[in-house]
């Protein structure tokens, strides 16, 4: 059986791991800076996350549109 290629690198998931954990401390901010509203959803943790993790160019899937 064929292994599948990881579509996420582990660096990555560090980085929506430690949004996960500012999300769940309530410190997780939205917006350029920081300068938005609390993150409210889990679903935007993630999405904060994965868009930090693209700044630094790391392997992580184009957004779907």
């Amino acid at each position: 059986m064929a292994k599948r290629k990881r579509r996420y690198s582990p660096s990555a998931g560090s980085d929506v791991k430690s949004e996960m954990h500012r999300f769940k401390r309530g410190t997780a901010r939205s917006g350029p800076g920081g300068k938005g509203g609390k993150v409210k959803s889990r679903r935007q943790a993630i999405a904060i996350g994965l868009s930090k993790a693209r700044k630094e160019g790391k392997k992580v899937p184009k957004k779907a549109s």
